[in-house]
């Protein structure tokens, strides 16, 4: 695998509708509590995840730090429910072949399930 392809983020999500694009603001508000116009759920890896951290620089554009503190002020407000954490890729791309409407995030060149349709891929 060359190092610029592992550089690159592919959100993949279980949907039926195969024509769903999103761009990289509607998935950073999706990941930050935000509403988009489809009914997708978040699904994050773990923050020690190495794939987590280049997903927070090149879409929420925030430190891990920063996406704990609004999500600790959002739980304590009662406002909004950050997304579900799953620790490896691999555990994630299963959990989102099982869950119609999971949305997540990889690497490239990680085989992607044929089930999962890739919505977007961020270099």
């Amino acid at each position: 695998m060359q190092k610029a392809a592992a550089d690159h983020i592919v959100i993949v999500a279980n949907v039926d509708d195969k024509s769903i694009k999103l761009n990289r603001q509607q998935i950073r508000n999706l990941f930050m509590g935000g509403a988009i116009p489809h009914k997708l759920q978040a699904i994050a890896l773990s923050p020690d995840n190495e794939s987590r951290l280049l997903f927070n620089t090149k879409v929420i554009g925030l430190t891990e730090s920063r996406i704990q503190s609004f999500w600790a002020q959002m739980r304590f407000t009662g406002r909004k429910k950050e997304p579900k954490e799953i620790d490896s890729e691999s555990e994630l791309l299963e959990y989102l072949k099982n869950h119609q409407g999971a949305l997540g995030y990889c690497r490239s060149g990680i085989e992607i399930p044929s089930e999962l349709t890739v919505l977007l891929t961020i270099n």
